[in-house]
């Protein structure tokens, strides 16, 4: 007996093992992807950026156009965005059964928005812009960094990434209770994309945040981005929900996101950000960053600090011709903090306070003149913009500098290695180590940090020896079953005491072996393991499809005999040269492949597999289903980048801008009445408006002529 229960002991441990091992490598399949498509993401966009830096616009048309392919919206004025957007002149039909709303807002408005949302109703347009309008003006006012105490309330719930997902954000408030006087809540980001719910979620939470301003925090994530939010999903969502007024709306909702805080504290003690810190993170700067200008922290760095000289001289009323070099070089490290030199005396208090009046009206009015802004649309002062005006002698940073900080507080991740890197997995922000994360703590007397920005299986992690805590609240993220979300409540003593969950009624109802947990002995269990592994591969697959050229002639390669085999470490070695994700593919090759008698591959075979899977469900030429399995996420970008009025068409003006865009960077000589011709040729309907499918259909003309 006594031997019998060892047997059944070391088989249930390598049973254990064996299912860990297949957890882990489900895991990194699906990461691995995910963080691929975010640098697809970003190398895209870099690809704009440069050719928007080195295009000569020949008429001011053209400029108009190329300054807001990618900027939309930072440049609106105050008065502008007012009108663009006049909630006020709509009109709410009287057939409008949904919830209405009236400001301010009361705690029967918020509840009534949730329960119209748990019937599938939708907010009219006229409140959603009322409460983007009202919400802003609310964010204008908050610091940099949010301070909260527990002393004001029993405990601070803080929720990580919901992406979209309103049924999460529903369980969060029934297991932990709604926002109150006493129920403090911090939202760590990433409220949109990839979920089909992101806008009711943005609602919701704007709701409460103007309900409850000082128990309700709201940190940017790196998802509040407008040019994130064209490949992930958002941007589609509110065109769709509100087909009229889509536009006005996502105008306003990227104007208020570039106003969201960008971190929180609690009791001086915990520091809340999206994604990481870095070497270089310095909360000091943060608190003083003009955020709003920076609406998209993807775009735009270099061309911005390229003219900062000029900008800077311009403002000082130089000319760079006429200066000498002496003075060029002063002028590049200017500031206007510098003309505090030339001050009177701090001992006449009212000769200084008119010094500096006429000072700071001066360099406003020297601004407007630069970039023609009359008085009358003169901005109200921001929290912001008074820390500026009241800290003379605060240091003068760099736009590159800023940016720099921002974007590694909404990107970065943990890793267990010492020092701090690039992040090149995710093409953004970077990788900080157990010794950064000591450093940052210890500067500004911090016990510990919380941040998002990565799922975990079971809803939070803590690194770096418990001194970092990722918490993640979108549950069954990837697929059903691959994931719990979780919640972090911290009480005065600051201890962290977590709550799991699943929000989708199908995850309650596999087992726990089907949802990658603790191993259950089931034929049922047995099965239903696969179902979230089935989903990783088959996602792997259509990316090992996607690139087959490149994979074929990497085998090729190792194949000097042309035999048509190669050995499955050769295999392996090729597979990651061409993917570059970084995963364990001779411990996957059993899932993937089906190697001969001798432990070889017959490649060619093996491709037509892949190939034969995907016809299966597309019925396309297999040459042309690979170029689109690979570039329809960058096309369908590219698509919306071109549409910069988010109609879901590309008007004949927009094309022929963005083609003069990229017939510059590759040197082609192509005439107007050329480019009409082009754009009537892929207008196949000919209602003078290209669509995705029309955009889809010209790609796959083009390779296949090739």
């Amino acid at each position: 007996a006594f031997k019998a229960a060892v047997l059944i002991q070391r088989w249930y441990r390598r049973y254990v093992a064996r299912l860990e091992m297949r957890r882990r490598c489900t895991w990194r399949i699906f990461q691995s992807i995910e963080y691929a498509c975010e640098q697809d993401q970003i190398k895209l966009h870099n690809f704009f950026s440069y050719l928007m830096d080195h295009f000569t616009p020949s008429s001011s048309k053209e400029r108009d156009f190329i300054s807001r392919m990618l900027i939309s919206g930072e440049s609106v004025k105050e008065a502008e965005l007012e009108k663009y957007c006049d909630y006020e002149s709509m009109e709410v039909p009287d057939s409008y059964a949904g919830p209405r709303l009236s400001f301010p807002l009361l705690p029967d408005h918020a509840t009534a928005l949730l329960e119209a949302f748990k019937q599938k109703q939708q907010l009219h347009a006229r409140y959603v812009l009322n409460l983007l309008h009202e919400t802003r003006k609310h964010l204008k006012q908050l610091p940099n960094i949010s301070h909260v105490s527990t002393c004001y309330s029993e405990e601070v719930t803080v929720c990580g990434d919901l992406h979209g997902q309103l049924d999460d954000l529903f369980l969060i408030f029934y297991k932990n209770g709604l926002p109150s006087p006493s129920k403090t809540y911090v939202f760590n980001g990433d409220f949109v994309d990839r979920g089909k719910q992101s806008l009711e979620i943005l609602i919701v939470l704007f709701t409460f945040l103007l309900v409850y301003p000082n128990e309700v925090h709201l940190n940017r994530g790196n998802h509040e981005d407008h040019m994130v939010n064209l490949r992930y999903g958002f941007t589609k969502e509110v065109m769709q929900k509100y087909k009229v007024h889509g536009r006005k709306i996502l105008k306003m909702i990227q104007n208020v996101f570039c106003w969201l805080p960008l971190a929180t504290l609690i009791d001086e003690k915990v520091l809340i950000i999206h994604g990481g810190i870095s070497d270089t993170t310095d909360l000091d700067m943060l608190e003083k960053i003009q955020r709003h200008k920076f609406i998209s922290v993807l775009r735009g760095k270099k061309r911005k600090e390229s003219n900062r000289n000029v900008e800077i001289q311009e403002i000082n009323g130089e000319d760079k011709a006429q200066a000498s070099p002496a003075e060029q070089d002063g002028a590049a490290s200017a500031c206007p903090q510098s003309r505090a030199a030339q001050a009177p005396s701090m001992a006449n208090r009212l000769e200084f306070s008119r010094w500096v009046r006429q000072t700071v009206q001066e360099q406003i009015e020297r601004c407007r003149r630069l970039v023609d802004v009359s008085e009358s649309e003169e901005e109200e002062l921001t929290y912001s913009s008074l820390v500026s005006m009241t800290d003379l002698d605060a240091p003068c940073w760099t736009r590159q500098e800023e940016w720099k900080q921002i974007l590694d507080i909404l990107w970065s991740d943990p890793m267990p290695q010492e020092g701090c890197r690039e992040n090149t997995v995710r093409g953004g922000g970077c990788y900080f180590g157990p010794d950064v994360t000591e450093k940052i703590l210890k500067k500004y007397s911090l016990q510990f940090l919380i941040r998002s920005h990565e799922c975990k299986q079971e809803g939070y992690e803590f690194c770096h020896n418990r001194k970092v805590l990722t918490i993640f609240s979108a549950s069954n993220y990837y697929e059903i079953g691959s994931n719990r979300g979780a919640y972090v409540k911290l009480g005065p003593d600051l201890v962290p005491h977590f709550v799991q969950y699943q929000a989708n009624k199908t995850a309650h109802t596999l087992t726990m072996t089907q949802r990658q947990g603790c191993p259950v002995f089931s034929e049922e269990g047995l099965r239903g393991i696969s179902r979230v592994e089935e989903s990783a591969f088959r996602a792997l697959r259509e990316k090992l499809f996607a690139h087959t050229s490149a994979l074929s002639s990497a085998f090729k390669a190792y194949d000097k005999e042309g035999t048509g085999r190669i050995t499955l470490s050769n295999w392996a070695t090729a597979v990651e040269s061409v993917l570059r994700l970084g995963l364990p593919w001779r411990m996957l090759r059993p899932q993937l492949v089906r190697s001969a008698a001798d432990g070889t591959l017959e490649y060619q075979s093996w491709l037509d597999d892949l190939a034969m899977e995907q016809r299966s469900r597309e019925h396309i030429q297999s040459g042309l289903l690979e170029v689109i399995y690979r570039n329809r996420s960058n096309l369908e970008t590219i698509f919306r980048i071109i549409d910069r009025d988010h109609s879901g068409l590309i008007s004949f003006e927009e094309f022929h801008q963005t083609w003069k865009l990229f017939s510059s960077h590759m040197n082609i000589e192509l005439t107007d009445d050329g480019i009409s011709d082009l754009v009537r040729s892929i207008d196949f309907n000919k209602d003078g408006n290209i669509d995705f499918n029309e955009f889809l259909e010209a790609f796959r003309l083009v390779k296949q002529s090739q």
